[in-house]
């Protein structure tokens, strides 16, 4: 189950960079009204939230800068931010180096027990691959936010 996992995690991952790129920096910072953040924000929660839940279990090194917590994590939003944002290459290569790490992350860690195991509101993840399926399951749920806002914006012609 774990190459199944890792290639639908990579597969996932190079559709949202390959969509991030091809949108115009413009766009990232703007909110229609129907939405609740930003595509910058969005871009900055996958990559923020990946990290979270992957060393939650693994001693993989990531270098998020640490003000990404306050900038990305659940509950946040761009008209609260007082530091400067990343740029879109920023977050791109963020992305792009988390996905660089998925080759890294071994087969046999999926079936790892997590102690305690991790409760997220009504959800309960008693393995890695519970926890790694989740990060990919909510990295696409962004993924779909960000087409949404795209739409909107395009069809607002902001």
């Amino acid at each position: 189950m774990s190459n199944a996992l890792l290639s639908t995690a990579k597969s996932v991952r190079q559709m949202v960079i390959q969509q991030i790129q091809s949108i115009s920096e413009e766009l990232f910072d703007v909110q229609p009204d129907q939405f609740n953040n930003t595509i910058r924000w969005n871009v900055g929660h996958i990559a923020f939230i990946n990290e979270y839940f992957l060393s939650l279990a693994l001693p993989i090194e990531f270098n998020l800068p640490d003000n990404y917590a306050q900038l990305f994590n659940t509950g946040t939003k761009p008209s609260d931010w007082n530091d400067i944002p990343p740029t879109k290459e920023q977050l791109i290569q963020n992305l792009s180096s988390q996905l660089a790490s998925f080759s890294d992350i071994p087969s046999s860690v999926f079936d790892q027990q997590m102690h305690p195991p991790i409760e997220l509101g009504p959800l309960k993840f008693e393995t890695f691959e519970e926890v790694f399926n989740f990060a990919t399951v909510h990295e696409t749920m962004h993924f779909a936010t960000i087409s949404c806002l795209l739409k909107v914006l395009q069809y607002q012609k902001v």
